[in-house]
């Protein structure tokens, strides 16, 4: 084990996944749901941004390459799917009536998407993990860097998994509440994910 990196990668990854600050949204995402279901979307979730970590960690570079798609390609597309979970946060049109009638797997689906990809799991986790990844030379530099994106992803869900205590205390008003504003930070971060790919586009031509 590597110390050192481990630390670095340990740091940089709860820094771009933000466990405090994606604790509102996850509460705003999940409010209609009850705490069963909401621990079960939470460990989704993490299980979601896992498996897509680990898929870029073992030939993430090549299997965008393979496909053709740049790295501002995927920074503006989860800038948008970020922007449509904001609009419905501020504007309540998440169809909650029909998604009150759906089965527990249907309402636990938004684990996957947005919470799983591209909440946790978006653009910048993934180039970071390919980052990380391609500076590895040894064995123990890998388990350094899957240990530490390991535990970072493990501090992201007990924040998930007992945001119902904050859920508590500012009661269903709050919750709403907390919904606008969530939808607000995360039209204004996909806003910074689409600008970020627009930049690196005009950059890049």
């Amino acid at each position: 084990m590597n110390a050192r990196l481990f630390g670095e990668v340990l740091v940089t990854m709860l820094v771009i996944l933000d466990p405090p600050g994606n604790v509102p949204i996850f509460l705003a995402v999940t409010r209609q749901l009850n705490n069963k279901e909401r621990h079960r979307a939470a460990a989704l979730a993490i299980c979601t941004a896992f498996f897509v970590i680990l898929v870029f960690a073992l030939g993430g570079q090549t299997i965008l390459d393979y496909l053709n798609v740049s790295v501002p390609a995927l920074q503006g597309a989860g800038g948008l799917l970020l922007l449509l979970v904001a609009m419905q946060l501020l504007y309540n049109k998440g169809g909650d009536d029909g998604f009150l009638e759906a089965t527990p797997e249907q309402r636990t689906s938004i684990a996957l998407v947005p919470l799983g990809t591209p909440l946790l799991a978006g653009p910048g986790a993934i180039v970071a993990t390919i980052l990380f990844f391609n500076q590895t030379n040894s064995f123990g530099e890998w388990m350094s860097v899957s240990s530490a994106i390991a535990l970072a992803l493990m501090v992201s869900f007990i924040a998930m998994r007992f945001s119902g205590v904050i859920q508590r205390v500012v009661r269903p008003m709050g919750v709403l509440l907390l919904a606008r504003v969530a939808g607000m930070i995360l039209a204004a971060i996909a806003v910074q994910m689409i600008a970020d790919s627009v930049t690196a586009f005009v950059r890049n031509a």
